[in-house]
């Protein structure tokens, strides 16, 4: 087998050699069907037997390492894959720095590698399940092919963990895996691990806006998994990343299409004004204002997700050379961070004030820092498409405080400009700030699905160009009668 290949001979396509690791092989298979079972149950609801041009993965190589053609979704090759081992790699941060990378979990750091496995792990078939309606409503045969693709794409990243807690974890490995398996977004029984994983996708708006701002985090953490000592997982994700990347295409260009289809009929109607919503609504299109909301939401659940400002889990995580920060060999600094610090804003005595805090504590703070900035690099490229329209109306990020429900300010009432305001005041003012039932109710009659190959829905542009060069009126999706 060519270095960077995958082996397809077992059932279960890897590059770890799992032929020669029967234990593991074994164990694997067993818990195949019982995600073969969660994947009919929870998968894209009354597409299983439909053919999509996805893509699978073939080779770890990046110049060539993925084909494409149609396949059912339950007959796609979900499998194990890990980026290359590099020679001789070492940790690169925490008390351990400078040493040989980990190839087995050390026995005193097992239970924190297990819980940042099974954390990463679970976020993977949540987001399967709150979308596995959207097929019903898509906007065109290309989003539907898309969202498929996130989503067997979400599956084989659950795989990864899976392999990681079967191959290093025994028993306990095993039952989490098993776990992962049993727990269902939005479930008051068995809910998943993240607040954010447990919220309703009920349209393409929020689909959009989750694979931009949530899969975005996906994207740090995984960066920052990445930079692990222990060298399975760093190959692992490093791998995801890979995948990743299409995720948050799919939310950056989703959204980008809905506000120039926006502009298009707002500019062919002579609005200029985006405060017009009822004109604007009318034409059958998002207002822009409604998109602001959505994203108000979408980044304060996201911001949610890493955690408090302060953490000594984080802290801990990071010395002990398990999880390092975004791009950790490109920062400038001792990599052990015993004396340094880091600005956190914070409320204090009623204020929001920025206190240094040690960089050690403040990990999620930069992380988050890091996150933000990426987020705004894609806000500006939508803003130069409403700017070409000759439109004054910018999308812009809400403050971190803005309804949050962990960390600094999960206590604090605060709007999207900062201003902290009563409980009262908030309640007042909340659907000014977030999407409403009215707004809710405007996007879902929108959501009517288009299947004509070539063809989109009225409130979305059709993207620059195709899937793997395919042409305008390709038929990505074969839907079954």
């Amino acid at each position: 087998m060519e270095i960077g290949s995958v082996d397809y001979s077992t059932k279960i396509p890897n590059n770890v050699g799992l032929t020669e690791d029967r234990q593991v092989l074994r164990a694997l298979e067993s818990w195949h069907p019982g995600y073969l079972s969660w994947w009919k149950d929870m998968g894209p609801e009354g597409f299983q037997d439909s053919l999509v041009y996805l893509r699978t993965a073939v080779s770890v190589d990046p110049k060539g390492w993925a084909k494409f053609d149609y396949v059912k979704m339950p007959d796609y090759r979900w499998g194990i894959l890990l980026a290359p081992q590099e020679e001789g790699r070492k940790v690169n941060f925490g008390i351990h720095k400078g040493e040989v990378a980990w190839q087995e979990v050390p026995g005193e750091y097992r239970a924190l590698l297990r819980r940042l496995v099974v954390i990463q792990g679970d976020t993977e078939p949540a987001s399967v399940e709150q979308q596995r309606y959207l097929g019903k409503t898509a906007p065109s045969l290309y989003d539907m092919r898309n969202l498929f693709q996130v989503n067997v794409e979400e599956g084989r990243h659950l795989w990864a963990m899976v392999y990681l807690l079967h191959k290093y974890f025994g028993r306990d490995g095993r039952e989490e895996a098993g776990e992962l398996l049993r727990r269902r977004s939005g479930s008051e029984d068995a809910p998943r691990m993240l607040g954010a994983f447990n919220e309703a996708t009920p349209d393409w708006l929020s689909f959009f806006m989750f694979t931009f701002f949530t899969d975005r985090d996906g994207k740090m953490q995984l960066e920052s998994l990445a930079q692990s000592g222990f060298d399975p997982l760093s190959r692992t994700c490093r791998f995801m990343l890979t995948e990743e990347a299409h995720h948050m295409f799919v939310g950056e260009t989703g959204i980008r299409r809905v506000i120039q289809r926006t502009c298009e009929a707002m500019q062919a109607a002579g609005i200029e004004d985006a405060s017009e919503i009822a004109k604007v609504r009318a034409l059958g299109v998002i207002d822009l204002p409604t998109l602001q909301k959505k994203l108000n939401l979408h980044y304060s659940l996201s911001l949610d997700l890493f955690g408090s400002e302060v953490s000594t889990n984080a802290a801990n995580a990071y010395n002990n050379g398990i999880k390092g920060r975004f791009r950790e060999t490109h920062i400038d600094d001792d990599h052990q961070l015993t004396s340094s610090i880091y600005p956190v804003l914070k409320l204090v005595n009623g204020v929001i004030r920025q206190v240094d805090e040690p960089a050690l504590t403040a990990l999620n703070m930069r992380l988050r820092d890091d996150y933000t900035s990426d987020c705004e690099n894609g806000i500006s490229r939508w803003n130069k498409i409403i700017e070409g329209f000759g439109i004054t109306y910018r999308l812009s990020l809400p403050h971190v405080a803005f309804n949050r429900h962990i960390g600094e300010f999960r206590d604090a009432e605060a709007t999207p400009a900062g201003d902290l305001v009563s409980a009262s005041e908030w309640q007042a003012q909340s659907g000014r700030y977030l999407p409403s039932n009215d707004d809710a109710a405007y996007i879902e009659s929108l959501m009517k699905p288009e299947t004509q190959p070539g063809k989109y829905a009225n409130w979305i542009a059709p993207p620059k160009v195709g899937i793997d060069n395919k042409p305008g009126d390709y038929e990505y999706v074969m839907i079954a009668a």
